[in-house]
């Protein structure tokens, strides 16, 4: 994944724009590949959203077990509508609490896990659970393909960085540094933190729908250790559930505002808010309602399964993209800074990585759907694009007719 983060930077500090990477594509590529990219990666995000306030609503299950997993979807839903339509203040005031908890909170889990490894102020846990219980690979292939998967998925947003790129005060340097750091702290706490968790908590004690989290909290002598967890898990959701409304408003009011969506999503509210954007962008969410309504049990899995296509579809398009930004300017004879190795050789390795995941995905429980949503949603999104084409040429054409 640092290959490929380096190539988007590349590419980045080349052409610091709002929405970088579709833009890389439709200049390099082709215009359909800019477009597809582009409301493909809004599509995934609205469906992250939905799958969001559905985990909100599994969490709230602990406390409130008689109340349906709708009524809260809804409820959350229209919070985080309501905060995203209010004013950017609001906005900040619950995001900066909403990540000072999750933050926090992984910082000490950490220390804890550390502390119980190395046995300092714990009984001593050491390292006999990383090769006990099966060893390596105990569940086989399948389960490191879903691990795969899931860690794949959790890298999916890094790429925001370089969508905001426009607003940077100097790209060539600031979104380099931005990406590069943002992957540093994702390996931290995503890699440290399931290193921890793994050999502290034996993989084969773990009941289904039981944190292991929570048990190291509850070994480290933390009360209402389940409880605590519980309401964090809870913060993190709705957290990201507004972090990703708002940033998928933010690109699809730029999309209007570039004809390529309807213009009507590019007004502004008398605040300053892009209210018809936000309610667009919260399809995900009344998605969430009636599939927890109706499917309950499977909603979550079955969202992110819909919404996974788009992570390795928008990094394979990256890497197409980089080898041909690559050969363009070697042939122009255009000097660019570079921050991926030379070569073609890492953006090729990357696409057989990437490809490899999306295929793995159909023997994957739960995850099949992926492939089942994902090509039918390109043939779909390739007829727009060719509507759209042909409606912004008769208008041109109609214009130029109208001035002659």
């Amino acid at each position: 994944m640092s290959d490929e983060v380096s190539e988007l930077a590349e590419m980045t500090a080349e052409h610091p724009a709002a929405g970088s990477f579709g833009l890389h594509a439709e200049i390099y590529l082709h215009p359909w590949a800019g477009f597809a990219i582009r409301y493909t990666y809004w599509l995934c995000l609205v469906v992250i959203v939905g799958s969001e306030v559905v985990a909100a609503a599994i969490y709230c299950k602990l406390w409130f077990a008689d109340i349906p997993s709708w009524m809260w979807v809804a409820a959350f839903s229209a919070a985080i509508v309501y905060v995203n339509t209010v004013s950017v203040k609001s906005f900040g005031r619950f995001e900066y609490w909403f990540a000072m908890i999750k933050v926090v909170t992984i910082a000490v889990f950490l220390v804890l896990g550390t502390a119980l490894l190395a046995g300092i102020g714990f009984p001593r846990v050491g390292t006999a659970n990383y090769t006990g219980h099966g060893g390596f690979f105990p569940s086989g292939l399948s389960g490191v393909l879903l691990g795969i998967t899931m860690a794949v998925f959790s890298f999916l947003g890094i790429e925001i960085v370089a969508a905001t790129a426009g607003e940077a005060a100097e790209p060539r340097v600031a979104v380099p540094k931005a990406l590069r750091r943002t992957l540093f702290y994702l390996v931290l706490f995503y890699l440290g933190g399931l290193a921890l968790v793994v050999g502290l908590v034996p993989w084969n004690q773990i009941a289904l729908g039981e944190s292991p989290f929570v048990r190291v909290f509850q070994t480290a002598g933390i009360p209402a250790a389940g409880n605590v967890m519980n309401f964090v898990g809870l913060t993190a959701a709705l957290s990201s559930a507004m972090c990703n409304l708002y940033f998928t408003a933010r690109l699809l009011f730029s999309l209007a505002r570039g004809g390529y969506a309807p213009a009507a999503l590019g007004r502004l509210s008398k605040r300053g808010m892009p209210v018809a954007a936000v309610l667009a962008s919260s399809a995900g969410m009344v998605a969430a309602v009636f599939l927890s309504h109706f499917f309950e049990a499977t909603a979550f899995v079955f969202m992110i399964g819909v919404a996974f296509f788009g992570g390795p579809f928008i990094w394979i398009m990256v890497l197409v993209t980089h080898l041909a930004f690559r050969r363009t300017n070697a042939r122009a004879g255009k000097t660019v800074v570079r921050f991926a190795p030379p070569g073609p050789w890492s953006s090729l390795l990357g696409l057989a990585a990437l490809l490899g995941v999306l295929i793995s995905t159909w023997w994957v429980p739960g995850f099949r759907v992926t492939l089942q949503a994902g090509p039918p949603w390109l043939a779909f999104i390739t007829v727009c694009y060719f509507v759209w084409r042909s409606t912004r040429s008769r208008s041109s054409g109609s214009e130029g007719l109208h001035d002659g």
